[in-house]
């Protein structure tokens, strides 16, 4: 497949243009198995850079093929490692943001699909999707970026961004991304917006207030573990059921035994405490929420719209 790659690459760059048929093609025959080596992602790159004008169909081949690659090449799979996350940061950081809405794509993509990522390839991808939203132009999978207010298409980014599973808070929103959303609120205050707009600032500030983050997903370290004793000799699903039934579980808890093995999966547990402690405004929380309002010394709509929503859910009046 690296031959193919490689002449892909070098077409592009010579006219610019890989039709769709070249992609059903590369599918068919150079992706069929659905694996890539560094060298044949670093091709898909070298032919991104080279297209005046990537085609729908590019685009989603770039982004589903280097997806995989980066979230399932290293164990365990699922997982973004910190090398990997420095190199794709690397990759496609060549002055400072972002080139094409394929890497903007690719970048939302990898922390929807991954269970986990570095924290350093988040406050990236965060800082990359203001910069799209409050200064990019072009097209994108699903509408087009405006520099002038916040569109649809932004808002359908920015919310799969703040609530994607390889987020800081997987489900919730996290301060960054609450900050990231005060940010461009203000930029785009006296802006013509999306009608989703202000839903989104007032869900996503909200999530961050008065959410609860549930379970956390296993650490990439504990991931491991676990799948090397699934990937054991012996130890499939049927064998260990059948060794559990055969087994003193409480004996086998009390020596480290059991204990140990279903201690790598999280516990189905009761939430509802953690939701009531959440759905209310700490002293932290109230000092945050009142430094955001007040740094622009005036309560605009959007802000009033929070705390209408923040008084609805607590059943508690914030005094600005």
């Amino acid at each position: 497949m690296s031959m193919h790659f490689s002449e892909l690459a070098a077409q592009a760059a010579a006219d610019g243009v890989i039709g769709a048929g070249e992609v059903l093609a590369l599918r068919g025959a150079g992706w069929a198995d659905g694996w890539m080596d560094p060298e044949e992602a670093e091709s898909l790159f070298l032919a991104n850079e080279a297209l005046r004008e990537p085609s729908p169909e590019w685009t989603d081949f770039f982004v589903e093929a280097l997806t995989q690659f980066i979230v399932n090449t290293v164990d365990p799979k699922g997982y973004v490692d910190d090398a990997m996350g420095d190199e794709l940061v690397a990759r496609i950081d060549r002055d400072g943001r972002v080139e094409s809405m394929a890497e903007l794509e690719l970048l939302v993509k990898v922390l929807e699909t991954a269970l986990h990522t570095p924290a350093s390839l988040k406050a990236y991808a965060l800082s990359q999707i203001e910069l799209a939203v409050l200064h990019g132009e072009g097209p994108t999978r699903r509408g087009a970026l405006d520099p002038q207010g916040i569109n649809t298409a932004e808002c359908a980014l920015l919310r799969r961004l703040i609530f994607a599973a390889g987020g800081d808070r997987p489900i919730s929103v996290s301060r960054a991304e609450a900050e990231m959303l005060f940010r461009i609120k203000d930029a785009t205050l006296y802006d013509v917006n999306a009608p989703e707009w202000e839903r989104l600032f007032v869900q996503g500030v909200a999530n961050y207030l008065l959410g609860f983050g549930g379970h956390e997903p296993l650490s990439r370290e504990r991931a491991a573990e676990l799948e090397q004793f699934m990937n054991a000799p012996g130890a499939g699903i049927g064998s260990f059921l059948r060794r559990m039934l055969g087994s003193d579980v409480d004996a086998e808890v009390g020596h480290g035994g059991f204990g140990s093995l279903l201690s790598l999966t999280p516990h189905a547990a009761d939430l509802s405490d953690d939701a009531e402690e959440a759905a209310h405004l700490d002293p932290a929380e109230e000092l945050w929420l009142r430094d955001h309002i007040d740094a622009d010394e005036e309560l605009d709509p959007l802000e009033k719209a929070l705390l209408a929503f923040i008084a609805e859910e607590t059943g508690e009046e914030f005094v600005v």
